[in-house]
């Protein structure tokens, strides 16, 4: 008989934290899970549509937000509650499924869509404390539905009506940016030519040492503007002064909280942020967030739209949204492969230094 296949579902109940997920004292969790700031302002969408109402209070509160962590929460966003609990249900219903269940939709190995514990990128160094399922979900006419789970029953139904939700609320949102920053309305969702978006659900099981991993390790989107529902055990964490200090950001019911991503970043010259970010995983709570990336197609153009008198681009050359993703992963992958080899070297050193012959 087969072993079973060791999904974090399995590990979770070990006693200690297998060594490939035990990250480096400097990138460990520094604030507890449930040790909630309100630092992230909740803003209500109410009345956004209303020219002469309240859309201008809105607005301001959300460039505000932008301008000063790149993350803020909305509430009263329109999306239908009962989807979101559907979709919660049918999410939380699959990672429920015995481990040969799910990994049915493996997509290690490069496949665009599915399941995968840790990330589906290549040559991490240290995994991350969840499981995953990801769908690429537009532009439609590219979506490979044999790359989506088919249970639970109704999930792929029910995972197109959110899709249709969220990507209007973006292009809502990015509506908001573009006139704060002087242009026509359209103008960010235009620069990203035919809008890509990716769900990914993510799913964090109790950990037996949470304070020696991470959920997600800390870093910024490379697309436009992330949406991300989660649930109300807290774990998404927030820092806008490079690590020095992080904050717990304070779960709300049915809200979804906004990250702005690098191609943001750049498009308003750097004066919205990337939002620095990171999930802390707990011994106590398995949690669950859906996380819905904005991007811009691969062949995008990636540049400011619009420099502000007395300020230079923050970039040197417009280059493509694939070559900026290309270049993030490499820089990240090549950052953590020099860490090891540091950290290898100082081994080294220190056992040459405390070497004594046997007698």
């Amino acid at each position: 008989m087969a072993p079973v296949p060791k999904t974090l579902t399995y590990l979770a109940e070990e006693k200690t934290l297998e060594s490939s997920f035990v990250r480096d004292e400097d990138e460990r969790p520094k604030v507890a899970y449930n040790q909630f700031s309100n630092d992230i302002p909740v803003i209500s969408l109410a009345g956004i549509d209303e020219v002469d109402g309240r859309r201008a209070e809105i607005c301001n509160k959300i460039v505000e937000a932008c301008e000063n962590w790149g993350i803020f929460q909305v509430v009263d966003h329109g999306v239908d509650v009962k989807l979101i609990s559907e979709m919660t249900r049918l999410a939380k219903e699959f990672f429920a499924l015995p481990p040969e269940e799910k990994l049915r939709f493996d997509m290690s190995g490069g496949k665009k869509g599915g399941f995968i514990v840790s990330s589906h990128l290549q040559g991490e160094s240290v995994q991350d404390w969840r499981e995953i399922v990801t769908y690429f979900s537009y532009p439609i006419k590219n979506r490979d539905y044999s790359r989506w789970p088919d249970v639970p029953e109704g999930w792929k139904a029910v995972t197109e009506r959110y899709s249709e939700n969220l990507m209007g609320l973006a292009c809502k949102l990015l509506e908001v940016l573009s006139e704060a920053m002087g242009l026509e309305k359209e103008a960010l969702t235009k620069a990203c030519v035919d809008m890509d978006q990716k769900v990914v659900i993510n799913y964090y099981p109790k950990c037996p040492q949470p304070d020696l991993t991470l959920g997600l390790k800390r870093h910024t989107d490379p697309g436009t503007i992330t949406l991300l529902l989660q649930d109300q055990v807290g774990g998404l964490q927030a820092t806008r002064d490079n690590g020095k200090t992080w904050i717990t950001v304070q779960p709300v019911e049915g809200a979804f909280v906004v990250n702005l991503g690098d191609h943001g970043h750049y498009l308003s010259n750097g004066r919205f942020k990337n939002a620095d970010h990171q999930a802390v995983v707990n011994s106590n709570y398995s949690r669950l967030s859906i996380a819905t990336f904005q991007n811009p197609a691969p062949d995008a153009i990636v540049y400011p739209l619009k420099v502000r008198e007395g300020e230079k681009p923050v970039m040197e050359e417009p280059i493509t949204f694939a070559e900026m993703y290309r270049r993030k992963m490499s820089k990240d992958i090549e950052l953590a492969r020099m860490k090891k080899l540091a950290k290898e070297s100082n081994c080294r050193t220190w056992r040459r230094q405390n070497w004594r012959p046997s007698l």
